[in-house]
């Protein structure tokens, strides 16, 4: 079946799909596979799709859609998991703004009930040249492999206790400072659920060169292939011959998305020049040192996020002799203290 979309996701940016598309009726059921699906009703809240260009648009009620079958662990979103089974006709949720769509579990009150996706299909791609035989559709197509040659150049590593800490401010504040001292900069999201906005954002800050786990083939980040998409990421940005790569992970250092295979990873932890926490608590900064302490020897370098926006938290962390920064109230301080960590790294090197 030939069918004209409406809109394409960012998850399926890898396929740099035409919005007229062949379907297939038989279901690749697999994370990462690409299917099309009508939207059925509206919501005024988490109503939009990112588009390939990291565009956000509003979904609306009879939207042809495009995007991919995934799962998601979000405190502050979705609860999703593959279906068991999945044919035309049957319904899916939309499970983030990127696209990723699956059987939603639960939800957080403030996001309200996901999207009723009905499914239409599965997208066909042809990688042959003039040839009519179609193969399903799938994110891991032209996805980055890694350079196993690549150069170790030094990452700040922006870690923290879940999402909406504060991370990507931060590293965005950093990518800046970075920029501001003539170093050519690589930008990465290592873990998490598909989503352009974060390494846009990085880029937007000075960042040159920027990836993630999707570029990677990678839908949603689990424990089982953290690490391995980390290296495949960050040797492809060191490839294009950056001087710093500044790389953000998603969710916190104690959820579901894999950090911690990153973190246990000891090649990954010796390229690190700065370990920046965020966190929204005093609590929360005091269980994440102590836990990346004990956990994996980790010590903490800089304090950020909303646990430091007044003297209040930046006192508390600065009793625990860890220096606290702030992305909103002075971006300038945290990027510097940044830079002068990525100065003493490379010199030591």
């Amino acid at each position: 079946m030939r069918i004209t979309v409406d809109k394409i996701a960012s998850v399926t940016r890898n396929l740099k799909l035409a919005r007229t598309l062949t379907l297939s009726e038989h279901i690749l059921l697999e994370e990462g596979s690409v299917v099309a699906v009508r939207v059925h009703g509206e919501k005024s809240t988490y109503n939009q799709l990112e588009d390939t260009h990291g565009r956000w648009m509003t979904l609306h009620d009879g939207d042809l859609v495009v995007g991919a079958l995934g799962k998601r662990h979000a405190l502050h979103g979705y609860e999703g998991v593959m279906p068991q089974s999945l044919a035309v006709g049957d319904t899916i949720n939309m499970l983030n703004i990127g696209g990723v769509m699956g059987q939603c579990v639960s939800f957080n009150p403030d996001v309200g009930k996901p999207f009723q996706l009905e499914v239409l299909g599965q997208v066909q791609i042809f990688p042959e040249f003039q040839s009519r035989h179609g193969i399903a559709a799938h994110v891991r197509h032209n996805a980055l492999q890694g350079v196993p040659d690549a150069p170790k150049v030094p990452i700040v590593f922006i870690l923290g206790t879940c999402m909406n800490a504060g991370k990507t401010l931060a590293g965005s504040a950093i990518v800046r400072a970075l920029h501001q001292q003539g170093l050519r900069i690589g930008g990465a999201k290592l873990t998490g659920i598909s989503l352009m906005r974060d390494t846009l954002h990085l880029y937007d800050h000075g960042a040159e060169v920027i990836a993630d786990f999707t570029d990677a083939g990678i839908v949603c980040s689990g424990p089982e292939s953290a690490a391995q998409t980390a290296h495949a990421v960050l040797s492809e940005i060191a490839a294009k011959g950056v001087d710093v790569i500044v790389a953000e992970t998603g969710d916190g250092v104690m959820g579901e998305y894999g950090v911690q295979a990153i973190l246990a990873d000891a090649d990954l932890r010796t390229q690190c020049a700065c370990f920046v926490f965020c966190a929204n608590d005093p609590v929360g900064v005091k269980g994440g040192v102590d836990y990346l302490k004990a956990s994996y020897g980790i010590d903490v370098d800089i304090v950020a996020g909303p646990a430091t926006d007044n003297q209040v938290g930046s006192r508390f962390v600065e009793r625990l002799g860890i220096p606290a920064r702030n992305a909103r109230v002075d971006p300038k301080a945290l990027g510097e203290l940044a830079v002068e960590k990525v100065r003493a790294f490379r010199s030591r090197q």
